[in-house]
C-alpha cells in the first residue's frame, strides 16, 4: 500500500488539486502552518469536507528539535486550537518543518497527542524543474515502495499540472493510495534511522 502526502505552500492550486484528487477518487493528507490556516480558511473547510486529512505543520515553520519543549508544544498546539476552532477537527498528524525531529521532538508531539510523520520520497516539486522532472523523480526514486509517503507542495509550479500523470502512472504500476490517517500504527511500534514505522 502507498500513502500520498502533499503539504500546502501557497494557494495557487488548491481547488484544481482537490478536483483532482477527486477524479482519481483517492484522499491523501494535507499538513498545514498557523499561518496557511489564517490566510486560506475555506480552502481548510473544503480539503476536511472532500475527506483528506488535516495535518500539523507547525505554527511558525521553525526547526523544531532547536526549540525548548515548551516552545516546542507552542508550535503544536497553536495550529492545532486554529483548525479545532475552525473545522471542530481534532488533527493528531504532525510533519516536523524540513524533517528536524529528535526523540524530543517525537516524545512532546506524543504527549500532544500527536504521531510524528516523515517521508521518504521528494517530489522536490519545490524546485520548478518541470512536470517531466516531478513523475521521473517520484517514479525512479530508489526509495519508492510498500508504505511511501510522498512529499509535494501545494504552491509549487509544476504540482497540480504532473498530479494527474503521476498519479495514473502509479495506479498502473500497482499503487494505492490512502491518507496516513489510514496507513499508521498507532500502538505497538518504533522509527528506524529513516523516520520509518516499524512494527515491534
Amino acid at each position: 500500500m502507498y500513502r500520498y502526502l502533499l503539504f500546502p505552500w501557497g494557494n495557487e492550486d488548491t481547488a484544481k488539486i482537490l478536483e483532482i484528487l477527486k477524479k482519481h477518487d483517492i484522499h491523501v493528507t494535507f499538513f498545514m502552518t498557523g499561518g496557511w490556516v489564517e490566510s486560506y480558511p475555506d480552502d481548510v473547510k473544503a480539503i476536511l469536507a472532500a475527506g483528506h486529512d488535516l495535518g500539523n505543520h507547525s505554527e511558525n515553520h521553525k526547526n523544531m528539535s532547536q526549540l525548548s519543549d515548551e516552545e516546542k508544544k507552542e508550535e503544536l498546539m497553536k495550529v492545532h486550537a486554529k483548525v479545532q476552532e475552525l473545522t471542530g477537527y481534532e488533527m493528531f498528524l504532525f510533519r516536523p518543518p524540513y524533517g528536524d525531529y529528535d526523540n524530543a521532538v517525537v516524545n512532546v508531539a506524543k504527549d500532544c497527542g500527536y504521531f510524528t510523520i516523515q517521508w521518504d520520497v521528494d517530489s522536490l516539486d519545490w524546485k520548478d524543474y518541470g512536470v517531466d522532472s516531478i513523475i521521473k523523480t517520484v517514479v525512479q526514486h530508489k526509495h519508492l515502495g510498500n508504505g511511501s509517503i510522498i512529499l509535494c507542495h501545494n504552491g509549487a509550479k509544476y504540482t497540480a499540472q504532473a498530479l494527474d500523470t503521476l498519479i495514473a502512472t502509479l495506479k498502473n504500476e500497482g499503487y494505492t493510495f490512502v491518507p496516513i490517517s489510514e496507513l499508521i500504527y498507532r500502538e505497538g511500534y518504533h522509527m528506524n534511522h529513516e523516520g520509518r514505522q516499524v512494527k515491534n
